[in-house]
């Protein structure tokens, strides 16, 4: 784990938190960013593929099961910031096709729950033309809070 710089954590308030910003060894390199930003409570997982620990993407026309190595990676990120899956209040998608993800509602349902149970926070989905990792079809983000 790695120490940030300080941030302003309400602006006016003068109240500044450090940030720490955390790459699991557990989830891929990290080159240019980091997994996990926390400060003041708060913990920002940047955007978890279907990648393996190596960074290769998990089976790249599958969406199910990236989804379900994706969302595992969302729980790694998590349990690194000392977060559990029902500390998550957002959750993000960015899916390549929504039309895929329809199809493997079943599958993603039964992943998800493996991970988060019958935890239901915030969630938004969103079609993107693509990912930065070209055979990626899904990438998750969320937003936790740890109390202290």
């Amino acid at each position: 784990m790695r120490s940030g710089f300080p941030i302003i954590v309400a602006p006016g308030s003068g109240k500044a938190a450090m940030v720490k910003l955390i790459n699991p060894s557990r989830l891929s390199s990290s080159v240019g960013f980091s997994h996990v930003a926390e400060a003041a409570g708060w913990v920002w997982l940047g955007g978890q593929i279907g990648a393996d620990a190596s960074g290769r993407v998990e089976n790249p026309a599958d969406i199910a099961v990236q989804f379900a190595l994706a969302i595992r990676n969302v729980a790694t990120a998590l349990e690194a910031a000392g977060c559990q899956p029902e500390n998550v209040v957002k959750l993000t998608y960015y899916v390549t096709d929504v039309a895929a993800y329809r199809a493997a509602l079943k599958p993603i349902g039964q992943s998800y729950r493996e991970v988060f149970g019958r935890h239901f926070p915030a969630s938004s989905l969103f079609e993107v033309k693509g990912l930065f990792d070209a055979e990626a079809m899904i990438e998750i983000e969320c937003v936790a809070f740890r109390e202290s």
